[in-house]
């Protein structure tokens, strides 16, 4: 139970600061703002946001697994990860962007989820700042 309550903060935290940070990182490429976005997602995995965002696909799959909460913010950082990397690519970040997307790609194939549908808590900012979700189509 403590385990649970501790897990569901940690995303209510992440979810909160999330909702603060990508809107700007979105509108206006904002680098402070996408940068913000990766320190969430490594404060999510427990781990310095320098060397979270410098590792590669696999590499952070493997971290997810080894923090041992990969299974419940998986389709967190997957979501963080793909929206940030649209947001650098539609700022001429290509090279960042693609990293991000490569990260996100490898967090939804290892652990089951879908980029393209928003966790909950964050359907309505993805609605509101990309339009209709995909998975409703």
């Amino acid at each position: 139970m403590l385990e649970r309550d501790y897990i569901t903060e940690i995303i209510s935290q992440f979810v909160e600061a999330v909702t603060r940070v990508l809107r700007p990182a979105v509108e206006t490429g904002d680098p402070a703002s996408c940068q913000a976005v990766e320190q969430q997602v490594a404060d999510l995995i427990d781990l310095d946001a320098q060397t979270a965002m410098a590792l590669s696909p696999d590499s952070l799959v493997t971290m997810l697994v080894l923090s041992g909460m990969g299974d419940s913010v998986a389709a967190y950082v997957c979501y963080a990860l793909d929206r940030v990397s649209r947001a650098y690519e539609a700022h001429g970040e290509d090279e960042l962007g693609g990293l991000r997307h490569l990260q996100s790609q490898a967090v939804a194939e290892s652990f089951g989820c879908d980029p393209a549908t928003p966790p909950e808590e964050l359907a309505s900012l993805d609605e509101e700042l990309f339009g209709a979700a995909e998975g409703d189509a």
